[in-house]
């Protein structure tokens, strides 16, 4: 491909390995904070991450404000709760700890204490113009790549529409990937997040603001995620397999950082505003149309070769249109062996739903990214293809089925 200029800065260190989070006092220690706010849900409190964390902060002497009220999909509500515990606290470092909804929180959170004002003022790109409180970002699912990214996702509690809050200042300056962390995701939970980091690095190696070096990094996270996916879904305890997957997503996620995303998550976030279709269901569901809708254009289909290729699941020698076809196998059989649905139809979505669900993806930021051209009408279209059980229904749910998945 052609080289186009890009400018790339790396602003978050990563400091990854099994039993990580314990260096998180050290690490607060490094950026000279004083008071902490822990930014996590009632589910990490259940499992013991956020207690486990606050005490290891508060052994090392650093005073540690609980906010544990994140939910899904967080609202700018969410977030203005979240900014009065701060706000009382007088906290000078922020952790998220979770999955994306927490790092979101968290991330919201430092705007509006640093900057103030609302959520819906930062919506866009580098609207904030004072310095943020240093961020630590500490991910429990392998899924969303937030900790690599500068955007806080916020959906207006009125509106429902999703806020994409980009900042460079928003960053976090470390994100602990600490995949014993990982290991207390409910399965239903490590396969929505895992499908997600799936569609990140294969929508990333094909959008309109791809660069050679984002490449680099949606190829890597392909390799791990297309292999280790199936291994932590059959063998959950597999934490060799859980640190790929969690590095794949964390590379996915710098990926977006650079390169953006697609169509297959404009077509996803409305399902989930519209008709509550868990985001990773959703983004696997429409996934496989967009790759195929996507791969008539020559182009495209050869950047999906080359993305099959490096990941081993095609071969050098292929076309590019068979290599295409092989990584619409893989990725349907990644669905099934997640047992995650297929159709529309099965997450209770009508015909008659369509054609709101695609004003609402064109209006979604990530369709202008799209290798192929999107409007209402060819997202209408993906919805309609999606609505019935693919024709691929009877790929086997094994790990010798998933060919190379288990390749070292």
């Amino acid at each position: 491909m052609q080289v186009d200029p890009f400018d790339f800065q790396s602003r978050t260190r990563v400091v990854f390995g099994p039993g990580s989070v314990k260096r998180a006092g050290e690490l607060v220690r490094e950026l000279g904070a004083q008071h902490v706010l822990l930014v996590t849900d009632a589910g990490i409190m259940a499992a013991g991450h956020a207690g486990h964390v606050q005490n290891g902060l508060e052994t090392v002497g650093l005073p540690v404000t609980l906010f544990d009220k994140v939910k899904a999909n967080p609202t700018t509500r969410c977030v203005e709760d979240c900014v009065a515990v701060a706000k009382a606290a007088d906290i000078d470092l922020i952790i998220g700890l979770g999955g994306g909804s927490s790092m979101d929180t968290a991330k919201g959170c430092n705007f509006i204490l640093t900057n103030g004002g609302q959520m819906k003022d930062y919506w866009g790109v580098g609207k904030a113009t004072k310095p943020m409180l240093p961020f630590i970002a500490i991910p429990t699912t392998a899924g969303t790549g937030s900790e690599m990214q500068c955007a806080a996702l916020i959906a207006d509690e009125q509106t429902h529409q999703k806020m994409a809050c980009l900042d460079t200042k928003a960053a976090a300056r470390v994100a602990i990937l600490d995949p014993a962390l990982t290991l207390s995701q409910p399965p239903r939970v490590t396969a929505c997040t895992g499908m997600d980091a799936v569609a990140h690095a294969v929508e990333t190696a094909v959008t309109t603001k791809r660069t050679l070096l984002s490449l680099m990094y949606s190829r890597e996270a392909f390799r791990l995620c297309v292999r280790a996916f199936p291994e932590v879904m059959l063998n959950p305890d597999d934490l060799e397999a859980r640190g790929r997957m969690l590095l794949g997503a964390a590379f996915a996620g710098l990926a977006i950082e650079n390169s953006m995303l697609g169509a297959a998550h404009a077509l996803a976030n409305p399902l989930t505003a519209q008709n509550g279709v868990v985001h990773g269901e959703a983004v696997g569901l429409m996934l496989p149309h967009v790759v195929r809708f996507n791969g008539s254009d020559p182009a495209t289909c050869a950047a999906y070769a080359e993305l099959a290729i490096a990941a081993g699941i095609a071969s050098a020698g292929d076309t590019p249109e068979h290599a295409l076809q092989t990584l619409l196998a893989r990725l349907d059989s990644l669905l099934h062996l997640a047992n995650l649905p297929r159709a529309l139809s099965d997450c209770g979505v009508a015909s008659t739903a369509i054609p709101a669900l695609a004003a609402a993806a064109a209006q979604q930021w990530t369709a202008s990214f799209n290798p192929r051209p999107v409007q209402a009408k060819e997202l209408a279209a993906l919805y309609r293809a999606a609505l019935q059980p693919s024709v691929l229904e009877a790929v086997p749910a094994t790990l010798n089925d998933c060919g190379d998945a288990l390749a070292h």
